[in-house]
């Protein structure tokens, strides 16, 4: 018997039946160790030893661990199969040292679809463990180990931030810097005019463009109005332009582009775009076998295989024609790209996605992105959308109007999808679907006018997709990372993310204020991108493991430790005003009782503003000391809390009494007020024993 390891369960079984009755296929389920909190600093590496590092088993895997090591000691032959890409190949190497497997000789087997012929090619053509790889991962862990203890003990101690990593911060500076453009918006006036041409043929929207032929705003009502009452009744055309505009389709998948068009599409969050591509990727089980239906997912690649493109050329002659075919085309890596994999595609350019739905068994979200990957793939191989496009350029009294129309001469790669892909919508949205038939020199008449004030509006708030897109650009995290990045963000109350817009917190910008001051490297974009070029080298064995560490590691922990000696201890966010008693800057700070203004020249200043408010006592005494409880508040949280603090620190959650509306008449218990996305009902407080629910009517 040979044991095949892999990283997820769902792959054992599909593993298993490509492979044969030979072979035992288990899982890891992840990292099964960790570096050890143990040494200077708890970040588990002796710095003066080479940076040795010493690992730990994770405590939750310890039954994992027991089960493969029985079973290798079985097994006539141990074969690791873990993700292609660094974390995969550091979870072979610590397989190999768990279970005593000799580096140099076993087996590693790299696929990148799960597929009978993938699988089977891997087993014939398998390879060992590539060190460069496990050094590149191992030195990327160490770096955010010691970023992440030593920076998030700082952070903790003077802010009470629960954590500052190196992708993280960078990402949360582009956040809170973008929310302080949308807040120093100042909104301009200016005016929108158009109307319709009447013609013979019926009648065209028109728009203002300018002032004889010159582009040029309505900036104001004054404007509006002598435009207005100079144009008059008519409009000649003076122009007719006529041109082709062929619209490529879009390149394959990468990491981040799917997750930007999930969530363009069907407002996916990136995270969740993530797990349903793994689904994906693992497989579903279609005719009785579980069947992998796209590509390894973590990837900033836009190449096709040959394989792939001469099965998905020969797909799209045989059903649209050969003036379909397009060309291969690669698109621009962004900063730091490895391209080391494919590019997201179906693993089957045959398994149509309408002719496998009813094997998603209700999973309509699951369905709904294969079958945007498998039409974006397909149709990234054909010929591009060919149209006429003419334009009007028209006259009234001096004022320039514009008037374009369009004829679709070739439908291109469209023909793939039902309807007009979304950017493609956009574009056109103006432009008329048929050419009018206007003649040059003629003057038609100007009817139904419309024009409005507006106000320029500030930038949107980034969307998750948008985050991942400018993460990708600058170089910063990996594929594996775009997503577990926003979701540590959210986790640590620095973003709040509803529907996929995320919004800094004031928690999120009091620890960019921070980083920022004291620690710029850290939320520089370039410090990270820079980074990951060098453990880029270090897999590419261009650099060692030892010089990028010794490089980091020294100047880092110097810089930490000079810089948190004078920080703030709860950080320095200035409100425009001096202390009275020293003339140092007021800062915000906080403490138990919440927010405060204080002076930063404390503990030598201890000048502090606050606004006292009157206590909320509760009916209730502390069963600590017997003083009366009192509702209290940090943030935005409320809790009841002990008056006699900080003598005594009793605290506990404040419990809202529910409200009664009946007795339940299944059970007899109460039913009482509930709410659910919004919609409040009766439901049974004997939930989940008895679930009995009903509305509860308005007029009660």
């Amino acid at each position: 018997m040979k044991l095949v390891i892999v990283e997820s369960p769902n792959k054992c079984k599909t593993i298993g039946n490509y492979l044969g009755g030979d072979y035992l296929v288990k899982a890891s389920q992840g990292h099964l160790r960790d570096l050890s909190i143990k040494g200077v600093g708890g970040f588990g590496i002796e710095p003066d030893n080479d940076f040795k590092a010493h690992y730990e088993i994770d405590s939750h895997k310890y039954k994992i661990v027991n089960e493969l090591r029985s079973l290798s000691n079985k097994a006539d032959e141990v074969i690791l199969a873990t993700d292609p890409d660094r974390e995969g190949e550091a979870i072979a190497w610590h397989l190999s040292q768990i279970l005593g497997l000799d580096v140099k000789t076993t087996k590693r087997l790299e696929f990148h679809e799960i597929t009978k012929d993938s699988i089977t090619k891997a087993i014939k053509e398998p390879r060992v463990i590539d060190m460069n790889l496990v050094y590149s991962q191992e030195s990327r862990r160490i770096i955010d180990r010691v970023i992440g203890f030593k920076l998030s003990t700082v952070m903790q101690k003077k802010l009470k931030s629960p954590s500052a990593g190196r992708v993280q911060s960078a990402t949360l500076k582009m956040i809170c810097d973008h929310e302080d453009e949308i807040n120093k918006f100042v909104p301009e006036e200016y005016w929108t005019l158009s109307a319709d041409l009447g013609t013979d043929n019926g009648f065209f929207k028109i728009n203002y463009y300018g002032i004889n032929g010159k582009a040029k705003k309505i900036k104001n009502k004054q404007e509006n109005d002598e435009i207005l009452e100079r144009m008059g009744h008519f409009a000649k055309v003076v122009n007719i332009e006529t041109s082709t505009r062929k619209n490529e389709s879009k390149l394959p998948f990468t990491t981040s582009s799917l997750q930007q068009e999930a969530f363009n599409a069907f407002g996916f969050t990136a995270s969740k775009t993530a797990s349903l591509a793994q689904k994906l990727y693992e497989g579903i089980e279609i005719d009785g076998e579980q069947v992998g239906l796209i590509t390894y997912i973590r990837t900033d690649s836009t190449t096709l295989s040959s394989n792939f493109i001469g099965q998905a050329t020969k797909y799209i002659e045989n059903h649209f024609g050969k003036d379909y075919l397009g060309t291969v085309r690669k698109g621009k890596a962004s900063k730091n790209a490895q391209e080391a994999h494919e590019a997201i595609r179906p693993t089957n350019v045959y398994r149509f996605p309408d002719a496998i739905k009813d094997n998603f068994k209700g999973q309509y979200d699951l369905y709904r992105l294969y079958k945007l990957i498998y039409q974006r793939s397909i149709a990234s191989l054909m010929s591009p959308r060919v149209s006429q496009i003419t334009s009007f350029t028209l006259d009234a009294n001096g004022v320039t109007f514009k008037l374009d129309g369009e004829k679709e001469m070739f439908d291109g790669f469209t023909r793939l999808y039902k309807f007009v892909d979304k950017d493609q919508e956009d574009k056109d949205k103006d432009l008329v679907k048929d050419i009018p038939d206007l003649k040059m020199g003629e003057e038609y008449a100007i009817l139904n006018i419309k024009n409005k004030q507006e106000f320029t509006t500030p930038p949107a708030r980034y969307s998750e997709a948008k985050v991942v897109k400018l993460m990708e650009e600058k170089g910063i995290g990996r594929p594996s990372t775009y997503a577990s990045t926003i979701v540590t963000l959210v986790k640590h109350k620095y973003v709040v993310s509803e529907k996929g817009i995320i919004t800094p917190t004031e928690q999120g910008y009091r620890t960019n204020h921070v980083l920022e001051k004291y620690f710029p490297e850290i939320v520089d974009v370039n410090y990270t991108a820079d980074m990951e070029t060098k453990l880029d080298k270090i897999e590419d064995g261009k650099e060692t493991r030892t010089k990028v560490l010794e490089g980091f590691y020294e100047p880092f922990i110097t810089m930490v430790d000079k810089r948190s000696a004078v920080m703030y201890k709860d950080g320095d966010i200035e409100i425009g005003r001096n202390c009275p008693v020293c003339g140092k800057p007021l800062v915000l700070k906080s403490s138990p009782y919440g927010e405060f203004v204080g002076c930063s020249n404390y503990p030598t200043c201890k000048y502090k503003e606050t606004e006292e408010k009157e206590k909320e006592y509760l009916d209730e005494l502390c069963p600590e000391c017997g003083s009366r409880l009192v509702y209290r508040k940090k943030g935005k949280s409320r809790f009841i809390g002990c008056s006699n603090y900080p003598t005594c620190k009793y605290v506990r959650s404040e419990v809202k009494t529910p409200k009664i509306i009946k007795k339940c008449p299944e059970c007899g218990g109460d039913l009482i007020e509930k709410t659910y996305k919004g919609h409040k009902y009766a439901g049974c407080s004997n939930y989940p024993t008895c679930r009995y629910t009903e509305k509860i009517a308005k007029n009660k």
